[in-house]
């Protein structure tokens, strides 16, 4: 009777609080998303401001149907040989019990595919930064499709499927660092690497249309992230998903200050675009790091982004490859920055015993977090690379200069994203809305 009562006690059951959580943590990952389309959308010039935004809404269509098809069996299925995996009664996710639960967790099957789902939706819409002004948006479309088939889905099983190699080294990365951020961040530069650079890059001026824009869309990030980081513990009974929320807060913060000190000193200002970038910066390097180290840990990881991205976005000028909204800059420098310092600053205390050097565990787990951030980055880089190759060869990844030049919002969507034709004050707009009036009624009175 002990032993069966012992093995009751270990037997998880399914929670209603854990559940909601994590579905709403998902309803919060969906919104980053339309979030990013935003701070994207923004910092673009006028003339292809819907093409940015429909450049991430895309993903959430072509991603949650290919994850439905194929997508979560190949992530998180029975592995083979630690690249991928495969559940075939998987596929269509026909074959899944309602309470069916996740893999020695609380919640259902389902509440867990969701909200993997949204990170999936979320990957290849952040590579969209870099490649703004310039991409046709049916080779966006395709590219999405393939990206997410042969890259996106093997790294998340490299990361966080059950005998993926990164996972079995001992790879930490509690939300993303590597199967997100290193991910899109080395795609984009395979991407933008073989397509070229935009008209004009570096003689014409190519700057945000739209800084509130892009402020609302930092906002909606950094809100959606708090469900993107602690909901990845998929749970709070330990509070370690508390320890999470708090880290993402507190190493946010630290980078907004340490992006605006170092933009004051070099050139003089605290910009709008710096405090949002800056923000961007610090979620990104605490996403694989924030269950690991303390708040302290968090700010220096923070600060250390902060700086260190605002360094990394000029590194385009100098190397000459076109990044146009600083995808590789922040989210690929961001995401290396996070990785490593986990073997810097792990407490032991939080997501598992693992110390960091500086707290007495020497650099066995920065060696595993090296291996992991380039092995991600290596194979991201190529096979993005040879995908846009492919691409470019066959359909052409690019827009004509002249519907460039132009604006690709019109040449692709057959819109605007502002209607300036009603525009005017006083007369011309009372003129303009006025109702046509006969000839013969308009007589003055003796």
């Amino acid at each position: 009777m002990a032993a069966a009562i012992t093995l009751a006690a270990e037997t998880p059951t399914l929670s209603a609080a854990n559940t909601g959580f994590i579905l709403i943590c998902s309803a919060l990952v969906m919104l980053m998303t339309p979030g990013l389309a935003f701070f994207y959308g923004g910092m673009v010039r006028v003339k292809s401001t819907l093409n940015m935004l429909m450049m991430s809404f895309i993903s959430l269509g072509i991603v949650t149907v290919l994850w439905v098809l194929y997508g979560f069996s190949m992530a998180f299925g029975t592995d083979s040989g630690g690249l991928v995996g495969w559940n075939s009664h998987w596929v269509g996710l026909g074959d899944i019990g309602l309470t069916e639960l996740w893999d020695g967790h609380t919640i259902p099957v389902f509440t867990f595919l969701v909200f993997q789902l949204m990170f999936a939706v979320l990957t290849p819409a952040l590579i969209s930064g870099a490649l703004a002004d310039r991409v046709k948006f049916t080779a966006w479309a395709l590219f999405i499709t393939l990206w997410a088939t042969v890259v996106y889905f093997p790294v998340a099983h490299w990361v966080w499927g059950a005998g993926g190699w990164a996972f079995e080294l001992g790879v930490i990365d509690f939300a993303g660092g590597t199967a997100v951020h290193i991910n899109a961040g080395a795609a984009a530069l395979g991407v933008i690497l073989v397509i070229g650079k935009r008209v004009g890059f570096k003689k014409d001026p190519m700057r945000p249309h739209s800084l509130p824009l892009v402020m609302l869309g930092a906002a909606l990030l950094w809100f959606g992230w708090f469900g993107f980081n602690a909901g990845s513990w998929l749970g709070n009974d330990d509070g370690v998903g508390a320890l999470m929320f708090v880290n993402t807060q507190v190493a946010t913060a630290a980078a907004v200050l340490g992006w605006l000190a170092y933009e004051k000193i070099r050139h003089g200002a605290f910009t709008t675009l710096g405090a949002a970038s800056g923000a961007v910066s610090g979620l990104v390097a605490i996403t694989p790091a924030g269950g690991a180290v303390s708040p302290l840990g968090a700010i220096a990881v923070g600060a250390v982004a902060g700086v260190l991205c605002a360094m990394a976005v000029g590194l385009k000028y100098q190397f000459g490859y076109d990044d146009s909204l600083d995808v590789v800059g922040v989210h690929l420098v961001g995401g290396i920055i996070g990785s490593l310092l986990v073997g810097f600053f792990a407490s032991g205390k939080g997501q598992s015993n693992v110390r960091g050097l500086f707290y007495g565990g020497g650099l066995d787990q920065f060696w595993k977090q090296c291996a992991g951030v380039f092995g991600v980055l290596a194979y991201s880089l190529v096979v993005s690379a040879v995908l846009a190759f492919l691409l470019d060869r066959t359909i052409g990844m690019r827009v004509s200069e002249d519907d460039e030049v132009a604006g690709i919002d019109r040449a692709e969507h057959a819109e605007t994203a502002y209607d300036f034709s009603g525009a005017g004050g006083g007369a011309a707009r009372n003129a303009a809305q006025a109702p046509l009036v006969p000839a013969e009624s308009k007589k003055v009175d003796a």
